[in-house]
Order: structure tokens, then sequence, then C-alpha cells
């Protein structure tokens, strides 16, 4: 009885091995129909792509059911590897993507990977395609060669595709393929990088990833640098790289990473040239750095006549932090020096040569150690792809000089009116008058119009009077108007006191001429309408404005950090807090920076707690700069805690998270922390805690380790949903017996756990089966009970819902003979 079972198991093993030869051979020749081979025996049909097998009532020899073609010329795994190849070859010489990446996928589940030159060709056809759902499975295959077959990668490859995913604006594996490079220090040529970061700084996203891996490049060099390597001038980023990721910094209101990038250029000895320049006014301007922005005034001025309307954006940004400042003095210089442009730059005496750089320091002038940049201001690259978008506000360009617009005027005069300080106003009208053309006076005409116009009488009248008494006396239509205003609003006593003025200072006008006609009124109080809609609009915006003395705060709170004048710093935020003046954005960023410098990690969970409040309270809009900040400060000082709460406070804003940076980051300073500890462990309740929290930590940013081997579901290519790579199926424990009475000991064994089910005999069933020869495995390709199983899943799950099979076999493998 053994040996007729025995026999019968030989037959059936050497029967499923022809029949899996006729099924692959079939499969690899365009999967044409296996008509009848017999009139009785075994028919093989081909139907919906699945193979069916189907036992007639008589038996025959083996020899019967192979193909019609003779049996002696098959060789099942030379014709099927040839044939697979000749498919890839040709798909990709036509350029068919989808048959190619068939043909790819049968020959890597039977055979591995094809040669490194047709690799090559499958990577370059996936990369040359514009469809996302091809550069993603390209993507995915960079990252299954590094895993499987590293010497397959060569730097071309990655090139090429990290061009096409940021053209493809795909920011995300953009910045994945960027950080594998820069890992294997293969990073494209200048010309290629600058084009990769033109296209992901399109994007807030790619924006937020260009400037982290900018960060990243940076450190790399200076660490090359510090150990003098030769290739580190390979992997320098240039000013261009720097400019366009700190325009985009601007654009997207990421002012805080651009304020990062701006001192990265100063350590890493970055040229700035007059695009940078520019650039940074803007990045300091909406940060609220007026003394940063003023430190380049003195260079800026050294340029010469013609290029000093490139820099027209300089000095509107300078003039709108004058305002913000509500520094009247230093606006109305400013604007001085803008009317006599010309005179002002050619009398300089300490004008130095533009060939030479200037160096204009970060923070205090008076630090040693303090960084400076280095500053080219006359330097314009001709080959730019630069565009810096001309969005004056206050500044414009009339004939080569630079004036202020009517905004600019009607802002310059509300702040004189709010802080009392008409006298301001009205030496700057004399300077301008004094030094002017005719065209500088008509403008200071038109400034008492609006005056006028806008019913703000005792401020034109103050004006004219001060004119009068500087020997600049304004021309007689003015005090026409005045008069008549006055006359409007019944103000007969300011009308007489007036009328005594002109007839003292001997002005030509006829007083019979406040009775023309009401028409003729309007038609001269009409004239200047753009300039008085301008005050008008400035009155409004007036309203929205935040206080000077929070910028005059910040910048003191900023000076000293920099100056590690630790104590100052926290007296002047406490003063914040004692004048109930809510802290902005800038305010926290500073106070994080200055922490951070000095390491001071436990400080910063304090002040998170004032963030939070803040935040809950309305009165601080949210920042994903400062959030990431404050994530990276609390990874390095080891509060894994406070960094899950605030990725929390992150995903509920639904900000974009650099996963890949947090992880690198994490590896750096705590890659063993924990990794071998259970949390039944610890010894006291806060340490079990904090192990948890790294554990959840590690699970997030998806680093694999510990005690127990991780499983995942598999995830499709095309699948992006986060939701269902965080899934996990099932866990794979390796169990190992230390003492044993019936056995050897020391043994170990893998249980494979389903959540949800329990211990999966499946897996084990299967691996013996195909060990002793019960299961016929070919590649990742199973054959059970006459049906094919692509790969170990799936038969796994065969096995699972088929009982009959599952016992046959586990019967078979217990009772061999």
């Amino acid at each position: 009885m053994a040996q007729s079972l025995k026999k019968a198991l030989f037959s059936y093993h050497v029967f499923i091995r022809s029949y899996a030869s006729v099924i692959h051979f079939c499969s690899v020749t365009q999967k044409t129909d296996l008509r009848s081979i017999c009139h009785r025996g075994y028919v093989c049909s081909h139907h919906f792509k699945k193979l069916q097998v189907f036992k007639s009532s008589h038996k025959h020899s083996l020899q019967h059911y192979c193909t019609p073609i003779k049996t002696a010329s098959i060789c099942w795994e030379g014709s099927s590897h040839t044939i697979l190849l000749r498919k890839l070859e040709v798909a990709l010489k036509e350029h068919q993507v989808s048959e190619a990446w068939e043909a790819y996928s049968d020959f890597k589940n039977l055979y591995g990977f094809p040669n490194q030159s047709l690799m090559s060709e499958l990577m370059t056809e996936l990369s040359y395609s514009s469809d996302p759902h091809w550069l993603h499975r390209a993507c995915d295959l960079v990252f299954l060669v590094l895993k499987e077959k590293r010497d397959l990668l060569r730097p071309d490859l990655l090139i090429k595709l990290s061009l096409s995913l940021a053209r493809a604006q795909l920011p995300g594996p953009t910045s994945m393929i960027l950080r594998l490079m820069l890992e294997k220090e293969c990073l494209p040529p200048l010309n290629i990088l600058r084009m990769v970061f033109l296209h992901m700084v399109k994007t807030d996203v790619g924006t937020y990833l260009a400037s982290n891996i900018l960060i990243e490049l940076c450190d790399r060099f200076q660490n090359l640098s510090a150990t003098r390597s030769a290739s580190k001038k390979l992997i320098k980023p240039d000013t261009m790289i720097f400019n366009l990721v700190l325009d985009a910094c601007g654009r997207y209101k990421s002012t805080f990473k651009g304020y990062l990038i701006i001192e990265l250029m100063a350590e890493t000895g970055i040229v700035a040239d007059a695009h940078t320049i520019i650039i940074i006014s803007r990045i300091h301007e909406m940060n609220g750095q007026r003394d940063e922005l003023k430190k380049y005034k003195d260079v800026v001025n050294q340029v010469s006549v013609p290029l000093i309307h490139h820099y027209i954006q300089f000095y509107d940004r300078l003039l709108s932090l004058h305002f913000k400042f509500n520094d009247i003095s230093a606006a109305s210089e400013l604007i001085f020096d803008l009317y006599r442009c010309k005179e002002f730059i050619n009398s300089r005496e300490d004008k130095k040569d533009p060939e030479k750089p200037c160096f204009v320091p970060i923070g205090s002038q008076n630090l040693r150690a303090g960084l400076k940049i280095q500053v080219f201001p006359e330097l314009f690259h001709k080959d730019s792809v630069l565009k810096v978008d001309p969005k004056e506000e206050f500044v414009m360009c009339k004939t080569g000089k630079i004036v202020i617009n009517n905004k600019g005027i009607a802002k310059l005069v509300i702040t004189c009116k709010r802080s009392g300080r008409i006298s301001e106003l009205s030496k700057l009208l004399i300077s301008i008058q004094k030094v002017g053309s005719m065209k500088d006076e008509s403008w200071c005409s038109e400034v008492v119009e609006a005056c006028i116009n806008l019913g703000w009488l005792e401020i034109a009248h103050d004006i004219l009077d001060d004119m009068a008494l500087a020997g600049c006396p304004m021309g007689n239509s003015l005090y026409l108007s005045l008069l008549r205003a006055y006359y409007e609003q019944n103000m007969f006593r300011e009308a007489g006191a007036l009328r005594k003025q002109i007839r003292k200072a001997g002005l030509d006008i006829d007083m019979a001429d406040e009775s023309l006609t009401l028409s003729e009124r309007r038609t001269t109080s009409t004239r200047k309408v753009n300039l008085a809609e301008s005050f008008i609009r400035e009155m409004e915006e007036e309203e929205k404005t935040v206080a000077s003395t929070l910028y005059e705060l910040n910048s003191s709170i900023y000076f000293f950090w920099k100056a590690k004048m630790t104590g100052d710093a926290l007296k002047t935020y406490r003063k914040m807090q004692e004048m109930k003046i809510q802290p902005s954005a800038q305010t926290f960023f500073i106070m994080v920076s200055g922490y951070s410098s000095l390491e001071m990690y436990r400080e910063i969970t304090i002040l998170w707690g004032d963030f939070k409040q803040n935040i809950e309270n309305g009165n601080l809009v949210v920042n994903r700069d400062l959030y990431e900040f404050i994530v990276l400060n609390f990874l390095r000082g080891g509060y894994f805690e406070r960094v899950m709460e605030v990725v929390g406070h992150m995903k509920e804003h639904g900000m974009y998270i650099d996963k890949w940076m947090l992880k690198v980051e994490f590896l750096k300073l705590h890659k063993d922390l924990y990794r071998n500890l259970k949390a039944s462990s610890a010894r006291t309740e806060a340490q079990n805690k904090r192990i948890e929290d790294v554990r959840a930590f590690r699970k997030w940013v998806g680093i694999q380790g510990g005690y127990l081997r991780w499983k995942c579901l598999a995830i499709p290519c095309g699948c992006r949903d986060e939701n269902f790579k965080n899934r996990i199926a099932q866990i794979v424990i390796c169990v190992q017996v230390v003492k044993n009475t019936s056995s050897p000991p020391m043994k170990k064994a893998e249980l494979a756990i389903n959540f949800g089910r329990g211990i999966r005999c499946e897996s084990e069933v299967l691996d013996l089966a195909c060990e002793h020869g019960v299961i016929v495995e070919e590649g990742n390709n199973f054959f059970l009970d006459g049906d094919v199983v692509k790969n170990r899943k799936e038969a796994e799950c065969y096995l699972a819902e088929n009982d009959v099979v599952y016992n046959n076999i586990v019967k078979c493998l217990r009772c061999p003979y």
C-alpha cells in the first residue's frame, strides 16, 4: 500500500511539472489558446487569461499531454527566458511603456531583474513618460532595485528621473530621488540641478521640500569641507539655486525658512548678487527685520546711477519698514535721498570699487564670530532664469529716477498726522522744493491740495506757514483753495486769519475770487482725485496695521539673542507680556531660534505652552515653518511626547510634513534609543510613556526595528493613500526554544500571526509542501490542484479558502509513504 501511494505521488509530481511547462510556454507566446491535444485525455483550454484543466474519463500516458510541437525541442527554462527578454526589448524599442512593464513584471517574477542595459532602457523609458502613473512606478522601481540589487542603479538614470519628476510637478518623489543621490554623493551637474529646483519651487509643497533639500545639501557640503574631501566641489550649490529657493519662500510666505537660508548663504560662502539683495529685502520686510535690511543700504548706494533703478524694490521695502516702525525721520530721509539720488551717489567719499565684494554682517555687528554674507551689488547673471515680479508699493521709477508714488505720499501724510509730527512733513517738502525742479514743486502742491480735499485744513495751513517761513512760498492757487474750503465749512475765523496772512505776504490774489461758481469750485477740488483716493484707501488699511511697538520689541529680542544676551532677551519678552502686547509668529520664531542656538530645549517646551494658548485664543496665525522648527528642536532634545503633539497640530491644519527630514534627524541622534527595550521592562510609568512615544514616532516616520519584524499589506503601485499604507496586516515573531527534552535545543521558528484571526498555518504548510515537492514552485508562481497562483499571498489565501486541498497536502506531509 505504501509503495503504490509513493508511485502515485511521484506520478502526480511529474505531471504537475509537465503541466507547468505547458502553462508558462503558453503565457509567453501571446497567450494563445491551447486547443484539444488528444481526442481523449487531458484537455487544456485558455479562457479569460486563466488555464482550466479538465480530466476526461480515459487515462493516457503523459507524453500525449504536451504541445503539438515536438516534445524534445521544448526547453521551458530557456525558451521563456529568451521570449520574455525579446518581448521586453521590442516593447522598449517601440516605446510601448505598458507592454514593456508587463514583460518586465513577468520576467522579474520568474528570473529576477534583467541585465543592466535593459534595466537602464526601462528606467529611461519610464522617466521620459509624462504620465504621473509611470513616473511613480519608476520611483518605486528605483527603491526596489536599491533594496535588492544596488549595482543596477547608475547616476545618469537618477538624474533623468529627478528632472522628469520635477517637470511633472511631483515634489514628493523628486525630493526622495534627490536625497538618494545626495546619500550616494552623485548629484547632477549644476545646470540640471538648477532646472530641478526651478520646477520644484512652482508649488507651495515643492518650495517647502526644495528649501529642506537645500539645507541638507549645504550641511553635507560643510561636512565635506571640514574633512577636506575632494568631492565637495560637486555638490556645492550656487547663487542661482539660492535665488530660486529664496524667491519662492517670499512668494509662498515661508519667510522663516527664507531667513535660515540667508544665514546658510553666509555659512557656505555663497556670493549674493543684485537679485539676491532684492529677494532678501522682501524676506526681511515680511519678517519685520528693519535693522538687518538697513545694513544693505550702504552697499546699494555704491552702485552706479544707471543701475540704481534695478533696486527700486529694495528702497520700496526699506521705506515700508520705516512706516511699520513709525519712524518718520528715517522715512523722510530716505525719500529725500531718492529725490537727489544722482547728486547723493556721486558725492560719496567712501565709494568702493564695484569689482570688489562687500561683506554685510548678520545680527550684531560687534560680534567677532558673527556671520557675514558676501555681496556684489553690481553683479547681474545674464543666464538667470529668475524673474523678480515688480511689486512696488510706495515708490516708482519715473524718467530714470526713483520717486514716491501716490500711495507713498498718502502713507507718509497719514503717519505724520497720526503721530502729530506735521513739522517733519513740512521739512521734507521744503528740502525737496529747494533741490528739486518744477516737477518736484508740483508734487509738494499735490500734497497740500490732497489735505485740503480731505478736510485736513489745519494740516494744510500749517504746511503753507512752514514753507512760507522757510522762504519757499507755494502758489496762489493753494491759498485760494484753502480759503474756499474755510468758507465752505463755515470756518470764518480761520478764513479771516488766512486773509490777513495773504495780505501780509503780499500775494497777488483777488479776494473776490471766492465768488466763483460752484461748478468751477468742483473742477478745482477734483483735480487731484487719484491722490485723494490713495489717502482714503490708506486710511482704511491703517486699521489693519500692526502696532509699531511689536516690531520694536521683536527687533530688540532678535538683537539680544544674536549677541548671546539671554537675560535681556527674556526680560524683553516678559515686558511684552506685561504690556499685554500679543506676540506674533515672528516673536516665537526668534525665541525658539535663540533657545535652539544654546541647546535649551527644555525652555522651548515652556514656550510651546504660550504658543498653544495664543493659537487657541485666535491671537496667532498658524505657520508651518514655525511648527517644523519646534518639532525639530523637540526631536533634538528627545521630547517625543511633544513631537507627536506638534505633529498632531500640523495634521489638524492640513500641513504637509517632511517625514524624511525628521527620520534622518532621528537616526542621527537617537538611532538605538529604546530599540530593544519593551514597554513592560520600564521601571516607572514615565519611562513606559516615553518608550511608547518613541515607538509611536518610529512607526509614524516608517523606521523598522525592535524585537518584532513587522510586515505591512502589499500596496499597489498606483496607490497613494496614506491610511492604506499605514495599515498593519500581520506580524512575524521569531521564537527560540532554549531547552527541549525530546529534540535539540536552541532551535528557532517563525510564526505568522494575523490580526483578528490568530496563528496563520497556511504559510508553514506552503513552505513545507514546496520543500518536499508536494507543491511545485516556479519563481513566484505556485501550482495548486491544477490552478496557477501568481504569488505567495494568493497561494496562502487559496489554502485558507479550500479546506479539502489544505487537508490533502497536510496528510501528504505527515504520511509521505
